[in-house]
């Protein structure tokens, strides 16, 4: 049962997880297209701004005669090629901010509801002759970084590429070469890239898959719920099962003896001669009498330990607590006749204990029954009491102990530590789950020290009358 119990465990983890990365699969499909649709719905929503906006259609075609006269100056070498990328920079950056103020215009007349950032680059500046043969290469980003011509500054690996421009153009301008004016053609091939810079932009993606994603998140819950306490009462009806086997093994264990003896001497009563025979028919009724008693003892025990604490119903007086806890030990000790079981107690209490004697009796005795029952040869026991803020009452054993793990579970019903030591001894669970309950309805609480193999320590608190 415990194998496949198990196995159930591995398999559902394992299917656990398997559903796991099916829904992670999925909804890194869904952040890649919600990510892909949000950056086109953004492109569609700035691209033809330029277009759309007469100012900005102004500042880029300024910008675009200044750009052609600055090559022809270095077509006729009037200028190099860095003096061109320097005269061009000076010029973009004296516009840049009228161009960025009417960008952000442009873009609040859209209201797309975010923080967003657009730059143009160049990427290539080649100038080649009027028969498009030879070619002279200005700049270039193969070698440099792309050069920033308008809008905001951003690293690339922080932008979207909106779009690529090929701009091709023969031009023909007049200038003065030798002291003559001269009618002079070429072809220019200019390649820019717009992009974009979205604040947050993860954030938003996210927001639009929110309801996805919570979705996802309380149903892989609800699954993992569902399968835990799947698991959690399948191991609790099979502890159920297991604890009802044992009590009923345990009860037959302990009714078969009585009931075998009032079979025989049942039998020996019907014995004309027993009978007669007045000493054996004495003898054979007070047999009769101790087992009926032994099997009353065993039904009442049942039925006692079936109450809850709150069912118990104390009729509590005070006690003079030394002389009282002096009294049940003395009286257990007796009852042993035992010369390997030695009990030490150090009790010396001058205050009253408001108490139900019967009840408290009863707990206090079926633990130092466990502690006999369950004791190894040369058993010590050692009662101790004292006043602290509570009633204090401490009961030790060297006995086998309890192990850790088991320790939390010693005072359910019909509980029985787990190993052979303990269930070579038959028992029906009862006592130390009963024991609690009486503790509990005096409003006091019991604790439990145990090491395996080296004994252990019970400690009743009671609060003081």
């Amino acid at each position: 049962m415990n194998k496949k119990i198990r196995l159930l465990i591995v398999i559902s983890s394992l299917g656990l997880l398997a559903l796991s990365v099916i829904q992670g699969y999925l909804i890194n499909n869904t952040y890649k297209l919600k990510k892909t649709a949000f950056i086109a719905e953004t492109k569609k929503s700035i691209s033809r701004l330029d277009d759309l906006s007469p100012k900005l259609d102004g500042i880029n075609e300024t910008l675009q005669d200044n750009f052609l006269n600055l090559i022809a100056d270095y077509y006729v070498k009037k200028i190099t090629k860095k003096q061109v990328l320097e005269k061009l920079n000076s010029y973009t950056d004296s516009i840049n901010r009228v161009y960025i103020e009417s960008y952000e215009k442009e873009l609040k007349e859209q209201e797309i509801g975010y923080d967003l950032k657009f730059q143009k680059v160049v990427n290539t500046i080649i100038v080649l002759d009027s028969a498009g043969i030879k070619n002279d290469t200005i700049f270039s980003s193969l070698k440099t970084p792309s050069f920033h011509l308008l809008g905001h500054k951003f690293d690339e690996k922080d932008g979207h590429k909106i779009s690529n421009s090929l701009w091709l153009t023969d031009h023909v301008f007049n200038r003065k070469v030798n002291g003559e004016m001269r009618s002079i053609t070429f072809n220019l091939q200019l390649e820019t890239e717009d992009r974009m810079n979205i604040d947050g932009w993860e954030r938003i993606v996210f927001g639009r898959m929110a309801i996805l994603l919570g979705m996802s998140i309380f149903i892989f819950l609800l699954v993992f719920w569902l399968l835990y306490y799947s698991i959690i009462n399948l191991i609790t009806q099979k502890k159920i099962v297991d604890i009802k086997t044992d009590f009923v093994n345990n009860i037959t264990h302990e009714l078969k003896t009585p009931l075998s003896t009032l079979t025989l001497a049942t039998k020996m009563l019907q014995n004309d001669e027993m009978v007669l025979a007045s000493a054996p028919s004495k003898n054979i009724v007070n047999t009769i009498e101790r087992q009926n008693i032994r099997l009353q003892k065993l039904i009442d025990q049942v039925v006692n330990n079936s109450l809850g604490y709150q069912e118990i119903k104390l009729n509590k007086e005070l006690v003079n607590a030394n002389e009282y806890l002096n009294l049940i030990v003395d009286d257990f000790q007796l009852s042993l006749n035992l010369a390997n079981i030695q009990i030490s107690k150090n009790i010396n209490i001058d205050i009253p204990l408001s108490v139900d004697k019967f009840y408290f009796t009863t707990a206090v005795l079926n633990i130092l029954e466990n502690a006999v029952k369950y004791g190894k040869e040369n058993l010590k026991i050692v009662i101790s009491a004292n006043i602290t803020a509570d009633f204090k009452l401490i009961i030790s054993d060297n006995g086998i102990g309890i192990p850790k793990k088991e320790v939390p579970f010693l005072f359910d019903k019909f509980f029985r530590v787990g190993n052979k030591e303990v269930h070579d001894v038959k028992g029906l669970g009862l006592g130390l789950y009963y024991t609690n309950q009486i503790v509990k309805a005096h409003q006091g609480k019991i604790l439990v020290e145990s090491k395996q193999g080296k004994g252990t320590s019970f400690t009743i608190l009671i609060p003081i009358a």
